[in-house]
């Protein structure tokens, strides 16, 4: 038997039946979601295996979905053959080359952005569209898997060289991409691109969903401190460029890091100068700090970390533009973009984790 020949045997050997590669897909899709989306709120390098999963599940997903194909091509090659449900299964197939192509294409260092958005974020929509694709689609020949479909020891050997083999493959990738120096060795371990420079010019201004305020006009602005704190109080936008400084990293979700200078006043001051958190009647102690933008957005931190983090008034040496979240922006290191708040106006010390923040960064700033 010629080397050829041996190498289609073991991928046919290697092939879950049928009702596997479907189910097989439909999990692995949620589990790209999934793992996606929780992705976005990891910062820390120690996050890294999540981020190596995801990638490792989309080379998987290719090898399934190459033996789908194989296995219905005649299906769509031939209008003859049509039903009602092929236009969905030819959308979900578009829908799944599209978060392919552009993940792939992302990691390889391409950055170009479609309207508005970067291929990160084209990538995140795919994903998004194909879940309830897959599921329809699943729905419209919907069979129950066999226990002979996954056979126990043939099926973890399969998935076990299905995922390794994904994860070696991306890591081939990235160890040329370093040798060679091309555009996608400079990538942080969350795929995201540098931005260099210093000051507002140097990254770019984005807003999660819909927020997109008017400019604030700093004489009228205020900012409240209140809460579980002894003496709630306000400040005004000068008063809070008291010069502390921090040098930190902003990373982006839409697919962009860049490492600033970032100047303003210490959360742990705000809340020293309120005269420290007081639990008063609550049921428990204090333990969260939630920052509130004009747009309703909000978000919260642990009390210990809300602490050491700042209100930036300055970036770079410079004040920050209004894109930028002037004429103050939570810097929280070690937290993704989405939670450094922009255009606070409220630093409230809370006793419960605030659960509506996620649905808020969904809607706030829709009127």
């Amino acid at each position: 038997m010629g080397a050829r020949a041996r190498l289609r045997d073991a991928l046919d050997r290697l092939e879950p039946p049928p009702r596997a590669v479907d189910w097989s897909l439909f999990a692995f899709v949620a589990a790209e979601v999934a793992t996606g989306l929780v992705s976005f709120t990891v910062g820390v390098p120690e996050g890294w295996p999540l981020f190596w999963l995801h990638r490792a599940l989309g080379l998987a997903i290719i090898a399934l979905l190459a033996w789908k194909l194989a296995r219905v091509r005649h299906r769509l090659t031939d209008l003859g053959r049509w039903r009602r449900s092929t236009a969905l299964s030819v959308l979900t197939l578009v829908a799944a080359l599209g978060a392919l192509s552009t993940g792939i294409v992302w990691v390889l260092g391409l950055d170009v952005r479609v309207s508005y958005w970067t291929l990160l974020s084209v990538h995140v929509g795919f994903g998004l569209v194909l879940l309830p694709l897959v599921a329809a689609h699943a729905a419209t020949r919907f069979r129950l898997p066999r226990r002979v479909d996954f056979e126990r020891r043939r099926t973890a050997v399969r998935y076990t060289v299905l995922l390794t083999a994904g994860a070696a493959t991306y890591r081939v990738q990235q160890g040329v991409s370093d040798l060679l120096d091309t555009a996608g060795a400079d990538r942080r371990f969350t795929g995201s691109q540098p931005r260099e420079g210093e000051g507002n010019g140097a990254f770019p201004i984005t807003s999660w969903v819909a927020d997109d305020p008017d400019p604030i006009d700093r004489d009228g602005y205020r900012l409240r401190v209140d809460g579980l704190v002894s003496d709630p109080f306000e400040l005004g936008a000068d008063e809070l460029d008291a010069g502390h400084r921090t040098e930190a990293l902003l990373d982006c979700t839409s697919g962009w890091y860049t490492v600033q200078e970032w100047a303003g006043i210490r959360v742990g001051d705000l809340l020293d100068a309120a005269g420290g958190v007081d639990p008063g009647d609550a049921d428990r102690d204090p333990a969260y700090v939630r920052f509130t933008s004009v747009t309703g957005y909000r978000w919260s931190l642990p009390i210990e970390e809300a602490e050491d983090a700042l209100l930036a008034t300055r970036v770079g040496g410079e004040r920050l533009s209004h894109g930028h979240g002037a004429p103050a922006r939570l810097v929280a290191p070690d937290r993704r973009g989405f939670q450094w708040v922009k255009w606070v106006t409220r630093v409230e010390v809370r006793a419960e984790y605030d659960l509506g923040q996620w649905v808020v960064t969904l809607v706030s700033g829709f009127e």
